[in-house]
């Protein structure tokens, strides 16, 4: 069997994204911010809109035309507030759920300006050379990663390891253990973090689903 997987991948994509908000989001959570306008952040959008009852969406990419028709086709689409962020501060402050699905080599955002109880999704990076989120952002943080890999090939985990920020044992666990529900109660002041690399095992599973529905 072959399976064309390009909007199978972007919908995986977005379900690890949304699985994990659902485990590590504040239940009262319905402002998002998001980092990027291109075809993945739609299923991460899609995704958090399942989980939680959002109630509006900020964004922001380094293409205001690209926001502008994100927007646009988003707001239609889910029937929710979408709007340009003015900023990358304006895309995180206030902000409940913070999304990250860019491939900078560089931090898209200032960490310090994240409020305490935000859950943050870094999705875009999977290698070592790209970095969504400094260090600020895992100081005190709850965090979590897809597979154990995350700790080999994520810049944004690398980074923070390197200077001392975080340690290794520091990372609570897996997305696996949050589907167990090994997450345990959240405090509401806590803030959360998931790094995704991507997985071909999530890939298989999404194929298996559309076998099994046929």
């Amino acid at each position: 069997m072959i399976v064309e997987a390009n909007r199978l991948g972007m919908m995986r994509t977005g379900a690890a994204g949304g699985v994990a908000a659902k485990w590590l989001a504040r239940e009262d959570a319905k402002v998002v911010g998001i980092f990027g306008s291109g075809w993945q952040a739609q299923g991460q959008l899609e995704a958090l809109a399942e989980v939680r009852r959002l109630e509006s969406v900020k964004v922001y990419s380094r293409s205001p035309e690209k926001v502008a028709k994100f927007c646009d086709k988003m707001r239609q689409k889910l029937s929710l507030d979408v709007v340009p962020a003015k900023s990358p501060e304006d895309a995180v402050r206030a902000s409940d759920i913070v999304v990250t699905i860019t491939t900078s080599a560089t931090p898209v955002f200032d960490g310090e300006w994240l409020a305490p109880g935000t859950h943050l999704d870094l999705i875009g990076g999977f290698t070592p050379a790209m970095r969504e989120a400094d260090d600020a952002c895992f100081a005190g943080a709850d965090v979590w990663i897809d597979t154990d890999e995350a700790l080999a090939k994520a810049g944004d985990l690398l980074h923070p390891i390197a200077s001392g920020v975080l340690r290794r044992a520091d990372v609570r666990g897996t997305l696996a253990d949050l589907c167990a529900g090994r997450a345990g109660p959240r405090a509401a002041t806590a803030r959360t973090v998931f790094k995704s690399v991507g997985t071909a095992l999530e890939d298989l599973a999404a194929a298996i689903l559309v076998y099994e529905s046929r």
